[in-house]
C-alpha cells in the first residue's frame, strides 16, 4: 500500500517536473520572440535613419573640360538670320518676297511629311 502511494507521489512529482519544464520552455520561447521583434524594430529604425539624407544628392557631377568648349560645331542646316532694324522699313513687296523664298527655301531642306496613296 504504501508503495502505491509512494508510486503515486513519485508519478505526481514527475508529472510536475515535465510540466514546469514545459511552461520554461514557453518562456525562453516568448523571450527570444521578443528579442527578436525588438532587434528588427530597431533594425529597421536605423535603416529609416540611414535613408533620409539631409539633403538630396545627385548621383551624376557634371565635368567639363575645355575641349568640349574648342570643338567646332557643325549644324545640320542653315542658321537663322536676325536682321537689324533700320529706322526706314523696306516696302511690303520686298518683305513677302523675301519671306516667300526663305519658305521656298526651308521647305526644300525639310523633310516631307505628306503622305500619299
Amino acid at each position: 500500500m504504501e508503495d502505491k502511494k509512494r508510486k503515486e507521489k513519485d508519478e505526481e512529482k514527475e508529472e510536475m517536473m515535465k510540466m514546469e519544464e514545459f511552461y520554461a520552455l514557453l518562456r525562453r520561447f516568448r523571450d527570444a520572440r521578443d528579442r527578436r521583434r525588438k532587434e528588427l524594430e530597431e533594425l529597421e529604425k536605423s535603416e529609416k535613419k540611414r535613408k533620409v539624407p539631409t539633403e538630396e544628392q545627385s548621383g551624376w557631377v557634371p565635368s567639363f573640360e575645355w575641349e568640349d568648349f574648342t570643338n567646332e560645331v557643325e549644324f545640320r542646316g542653315q542658321p537663322l538670320r536676325f536682321t537689324t532694324p533700320s529706322t526706314a522699313s523696306p516696302s511690303p513687296r520686298l518683305t513677302l518676297k523675301k519671306r516667300k523664298n526663305d519658305q521656298h527655301h526651308l521647305h526644300d531642306n525639310s523633310l516631307d511629311l505628306n503622305l500619299a496613296l
